[in-house]
């Protein structure tokens, strides 16, 4: 079996060269005398011998030092920065409701009303009785300590009684003063729970306040990025629902790593003048890892990899006879269809960044366009 393969192709060897010479002879016939080059690749022993070198239309980019930010896409989620729950400090009858859903508050703003008559009465009570405490401490005080009538005792008790007066009274106006539930914080009425004639005690929720200047985009980051991202690094968050982009700052960085996801929080604040971001909106996250400057920077499709690494294609010369050539670079980080060249290439350099798939080391080269 092997003897006949090696038959076969002796064979077809031999005639491939006598194919060959037939066209070479005949080429040179027609030439009229004059010497030609060839045009056809001659197979020998398996080696593929060239004939005339070959021109391929190419465009090329003159590279020039550029700066270079490697950025860290994530995904995160738009929360308020202050989201309240409100809740009664007092118990009773809602009597009042002042601010309605949705609608915008100020800090210290009445948003609801419970009955406080009965309050009123014992504030009333209590403010005689603190007067008479004050006014028996006062005559106590003049006779013991001017005249030196009574014990003591009374004229201790007398002082005792009217501050004890005075604390029930403080005690019941603070408790008045509760039943005028209030705005925590400037933000947005989000929810109500509660309506006219509801009867809430101590605890009950009435209403959730939402702040929404500043916003806080959430983001979980991967904890290889751990010593990149720092409170003060700057990030972009774009929102696709809004198509907007925001700039903000890192404000919270995480000192745990979550263990099912393997990330740690980062919260990014940024300014929602128009309340255009809402919470739980989903936003695309580019934090700057790091910044480079005086660095190459080449499209990502002008890289041609090979088994030992990557290859770009230069112009060696722009002229008449201008030939490709091929130089092995290392690549650095790589970001929107650019990627850096860490060694390789220089300013000044002709990178060829279309029809480089087709050139080999030596073609020549004809430049149709600069980019």
């Amino acid at each position: 079996m092997i003897e006949r393969t090696i038959v076969i192709n002796r064979f077809s060897r031999d005639f491939y060269f006598k194919v060959a010479a037939l066209l070479w002879i005949t080429i040179s016939g027609c030439g009229g005398g004059a010497e030609a080059e060839p045009s056809i690749d001659v197979l020998d022993q398996g080696v593929l011998i060239q004939g005339s070198p070959r021109l391929f239309n190419v465009e090329i980019l003159r590279l020039e030092w550029q700066s270079f930010a490697e950025i860290i896409n994530l995904t995160g989620v738009a929360v308020a920065d202050q989201d309240v729950t409100i809740s009664a400090q007092e118990s009773g009858v809602i009597r009042n409701i002042s601010s309605e859903k949705g609608s915008s508050v100020r800090m210290g703003q009445e948003l609801f009303k419970i009955d406080d008559q009965i309050l009123r009465s014992q504030v009333s009570e209590a403010r005689a009785a603190a007067n008479l405490a004050a006014e028996t401490w006062v005559r106590r005080k003049k006779l013991f300590e001017d005249d030196e009538v009574g014990s003591e005792l009374a004229y201790l008790q007398a002082r005792y009684a009217s501050e004890q007066a005075d604390a029930r009274l403080d005690i019941l106006l603070t408790r008045l003063g509760n039943t005028v539930i209030r705005a925590p914080i400037d933000g947005v009425l989000e929810d109500r729970m509660v309506e006219i004639g509801t009867m809430v005690n101590v605890g009950s929720d009435v209403g959730r306040l939402v702040s929404l200047n500043p916003m806080k985009v959430v983001v979980g980051v991967p904890e290889r990025y751990a010593l990149d991202v720092s409170p003060g690094t700057k990030a972009t968050a774009f929102f696709d629902v809004l198509g907007m982009n925001s700039e903000g700052t890192i404000s919270y960085v995480g000192a745990t790593v979550e263990p099912s996801s393997r990330t740690f929080r980062v919260e990014l604040e940024m300014d929602n003048p128009d309340a255009m971001i809402k919470s739980e909106m989903l936003a695309n996250v580019s934090v700057v890892r790091k910044n480079f400057m005086d660095v190459i920077v080449i499209p990502q499709e002008a890289l041609v990899r090979t088994e030992s690494g990557f290859v770009v294609y230069l112009v060696d010369d722009v002229g008449s006879d201008s030939r490709a050539m091929s130089r092995a670079v290392e690549v650095g980080p790589s970001q929107q269809n650019r990627v850096l060249i860490e060694s390789g290439l220089s300013a000044g350099d002709q990178l060829i960044v279309m029809g480089q798939t087709l050139v080999a080391n030596g073609d020549i080269v004809n430049i149709v366009g600069n980019e």
